[in-house]
């Protein structure tokens, strides 16, 4: 092999390894964007959650479709951006909401929440009657209603808090948790 055949392997070598360099760090970039992992700590969104699991959040979730009733979301906890807070979106710009003890309604038609921990059914707040959501407002519950900070007491989370989408639990796996957050649309399919 002569000098001018080694010369231009060489040349090939290394474009394969900028071309493979360029594209491994354009995927970091575009999973970096994407995705973000996040640490429950607490018990407010028992039994779909669990305190010390960890979760990916689809940061791009919602660019083509807004957030729907349903979803379990991460997002900066309004009174304390620095926080970030995981709840589940129970009703959606417009719509009204009201909660009478246990029993939660949305535009007049009652939620039968499978998801809800029915070890601890107590609501510690008070009544709410027809309240309307905002525009770009979101009202949000754990699925612990005895135990979790939510909506019913700091009000609603406004759309630029919103981080993402839970979509997955990636650690630890465990018996009623195979990874993928179970899709709770079902609920609402009866609301307007």
């Amino acid at each position: 092999m002569g000098r001018k055949e080694r010369s231009t392997l060489v040349r090939l070598w290394l474009r394969q390894i900028l071309e493979t360099v360029t594209l491994v760090l354009l995927m970091l970039l575009l999973i970096r964007v994407t995705l973000q992992n996040f640490h429950i700590d607490g018990h407010s969104m028992e039994p779909t959650l669990h305190d010390q699991e960890y979760i990916l959040v689809n940061k791009a979730a919602y660019l083509l479709q807004g957030p729907a009733r349903g979803d379990i979301i991460v997002f900066q906890y309004p009174r304390d951006p620095q926080e970030n807070y995981i709840k589940r979106i129970i009703a959606t710009p417009g719509d009204r909401i009201s909660i009478i003890k246990n029993t939660v309604s949305v535009d007049g038609t009652v939620l039968h929440e499978s998801y809800v921990n029915k070890d601890d059914p107590y609501n510690p707040y008070p009544a709410i009657k027809q309240r309307v959501v905002g525009p770009d407002q979101y009202f949000v519950m754990g699925d612990n209603r005895g135990n979790s900070s939510d909506s019913r007491a700091w009000g609603m989370v406004p759309r630029r808090n919103i981080i993402g989408k839970a979509v997955v639990v990636y650690w630890p796996f465990d018996v009623d948790n195979l990874g993928l957050l179970p899709n709770e649309s079902g609920v609402f399919a009866h609301v307007r």
